[in-house]
């Protein structure tokens, strides 16, 4: 119900454009200082398993709500993926891995790679097995290398739907592992006793304690196979997210915490995105969901674009889920070592075309495969994120308003010229104002004064929100 000067998009107010509650511009995710909440760090539990035992639906069952990307086909989850969890009133992480196979190769030695990665740095650990097929020689690796693990592991003997199925868990005692705890994920029976077992072992502080506040979130955003998880890779200097030469190879979002310019970063490495969510299948739909998701609980977005060739839709539609977030922005062009003469006088014209919405968005070009210009990136998340988070005091806001409004006034509108009364700025992340007026102002009188206010108090990287309140005729009167 706001009225966004920014972007310029004019959403209209319902009715006559009159507020008539306050509340309407308070935010989401700050508490009343404007900072972030929920920050503490909180123990880690690695989901771990070979392929098609029905990890990610005990994932959603732990988390009580569709999270991770299920489907009927072994291999769906290829990267491991964090969730934030709660049992018992106790926070805590679940990641869940792609299949684990001590023979496997190509991609499939990528996924297992990930999973021995989760294993290490898991504060516990839950190994899943379909007691349905039993122990197999995949599992019996797993196990010897978890008997050495000093992590605590707990063993789930997924798909036991009834008390006669109980038999076939009793059977994976052989692993070495302890007692096997009998759970269907799929249906929930024994989900609770599970999670009670897990609280048990977890430890009260994560085995890595990340600082107070914790890391600025960044989500890395843009169309399939445009360059994230090289990226990503580049920037943690390692083979941290599943790359594969394949559009769409990355599924769920996933987390990595990475230290750039001497500051920890955490980034999420999301799914790109097809071209219509509605029309796309299975796991691709809620890959997207996941997607708008990641971008929730960011701060910042990183939207990569294909410099090398012409902005697409898809491009266009990623941004607009940016923007719709509110979030901090920077576009970054990768594949700049494949930009010559030509593209870039082209790609200049599609900027000022294409990107014409966020004339404020920082931009940096940079060759992810080749690591060209990545270190810019730093300083340009650092500017918007200050950009983000900066609030203006009232009796200077007031004093600039004033100036402004006496230079060029707002338009008429019915015959009367609305006055301007007072203003605020109601919230930070991203800076909202809010304008008490005696009638409402038109959307480029809007624009005009959201450019005024980028240029004298540098909102570099983040997008700004000017709603309109008009005063009710009928509170004029009362107050009279």
């Amino acid at each position: 119900m706001s009225e966004h000067g920014s972007a310029g998009e004019d959403l209209a107010l319902p009715g006559d454009g009159t507020w008539s509650d306050e509340s309407e511009w308070e935010f989401g995710d700050v508490d009343v200082d404007g900072q972030s909440v929920d920050a503490a760090p909180v123990p880690v539990v690695a989901i771990v398993g070979r392929p098609n035992v029905g990890k990610s639906t005990l994932v959603n069952r732990i988390l009580g709500r569709r999270e991770a990307v299920v489907e009927d086909i072994p291999g769906v989850t290829r990267d491991r993926v964090s969730y934030s969890a709660s049992w018992s009133g106790r926070r805590f992480t679940v990641v869940d891995t792609g299949g684990w196979e001590p023979d496997a190769k190509g991609l499939q030695q990528a996924v297992a790679t990930q999973a021995e990665y989760a294993m290490k740095t898991a504060d516990a650990i839950v190994l899943v097995v379909d007691a349905t097929v039993g122990a197999t020689a995949t599992e019996e690796a797993v196990a010897k290398v978890l008997r050495r693990s000093k992590t605590p592991v707990i063993l789930a003997a997924n798909k036991i739907d009834s008390e006669r199925a109980e038999a076939e868990a009793a059977a994976l005692w052989s692993l070495g592992l302890g007692e096997p705890y009998p759970v269907s994920a799929a249906h929930g029976r024994g989900a609770g006793d599970l999670l009670d077992v897990i609280l048990d072992v977890l430890p009260e502080t994560p085995r890595e304690a990340t600082s107070v506040g914790g890391p600025r979130r960044v989500a890395l955003v843009g169309k399939p196979n445009v360059g994230k998880s090289s990226l990503l890779n580049k920037l943690a200097g390692a083979e941290r997210s599943v790359v594969d030469n394949v559009a769409g190879t990355t599924v769920d979002p996933v987390d990595e915490l990475i230290e750039l310019g001497g500051e920890t970063w955490q980034f999420v490495d999301t799914a790109g995105l097809r071209r219509k969510v509605r029309t796309a299948s299975g796991h691709e739909y809620y890959a997207s969901l996941r997607t708008r998701a990641a971008l929730d609980a960011a701060e910042v977005a990183i939207l990569l674009i294909d410099a090398s060739e012409p902005i697409t839709e898809q491009d266009l539609r990623v941004l607009s889920m940016v923007i719709e977030s509110g979030r901090a922005l920077v576009i970054t062009f990768n594949k700049w070592d494949l930009v010559d003469e030509d593209r870039r006088y082209q790609l200049d014209k599609e900027i000022d075309r294409e990107l014409a919405r966020v004339p404020w968005a920082r931009r940096v070009n940079i060759s992810a495969t080749t690591g060209r210009a990545v270190q810019k990136l730093v300083p340009a998340l650092d500017g918007a994120l200050e950009s983000w988070d900066k609030r203006i005091p009232t009796g200077r806001l007031n004093n600039w308003l004033k100036e402004v409004i006496a230079a060029t006034p707002p338009p008429l509108r019915g015959g009367r010229q609305p006055r301007v009364m007072f203003a605020t700025q109601a919230a930070t992340r991203p800076p909202t104002f809010v304008l008490f007026t005696t009638g409402f102002l038109e959307a480029g009188y809007r624009r005009f004064l959201e450019r005024r206010l980028r240029e004298e108090f540098n909102f570099d990287g983040s997008p700004v929100r000017i709603n309109v309140r008009v005063r009710d005729k009928r509170e004029q009167r009362r107050k009279h």
